[in-house]
């Protein structure tokens, strides 16, 4: 039986996907959802010299922003149809997804966890990457993964 079930959102379709996934889950055994959303995006600029990159406190301001009103979206939707739910917003700018997704998983104690899957393949997986894959590796708990 998973009690904390973790879901991994980024606004994607594919995500959604896995929301609806873990939904069902929680609905059936009485599960608590933790909503999870880890930004991802590390805006730069450069110096006119191109050798110093400074970060855009305002555009890490706006990508944080809209991680929270994407969580808020979620929560709303959940606890409208009865289920228990948590967000939380990780700001790893310029780490490993896959990796803050499943610390933060283990941090909150989560029985299940839930991420979406492009199911890329070959030269497409290698140069675009693959949080899923990373979080399967890193995780400490069961991991599902819900294709497109």
């Amino acid at each position: 039986m998973y009690k904390r079930i973790v879901v991994a959102v980024d606004g994607s379709e594919t995500s959604g996907k896995a929301l609806d996934e873990a939904t069902k889950l929680a609905r059936e055994m009485s599960s608590i959802i933790l909503l999870l959303h880890v930004c991802e995006e590390m805006p730069i600029m450069w110096e006119p010299d191109g050798m110093n990159m400074i970060l855009m406190q305002n555009s890490l301001k706006a990508v944080a922003d809209a991680g929270k009103e994407l969580l808020d979206k979620h929560r709303r939707k959940l606890a409208e149809q009865g289920i228990t739910v948590e967000t939380k917003l990780v700001e790893a700018y310029g780490g490993r997804i896959g990796s803050a997704i499943s610390e933060e998983a283990q941090k909150w104690h989560a029985d299940l966890l839930v991420v979406g899957t492009h199911g890329r393949k070959g030269i497409a997986h290698f140069l675009i990457g693959s949080v899923a894959e990373d979080v399967t590796r890193t995780a400490s708990m069961p991991v599902l993964l819900v294709r497109k």
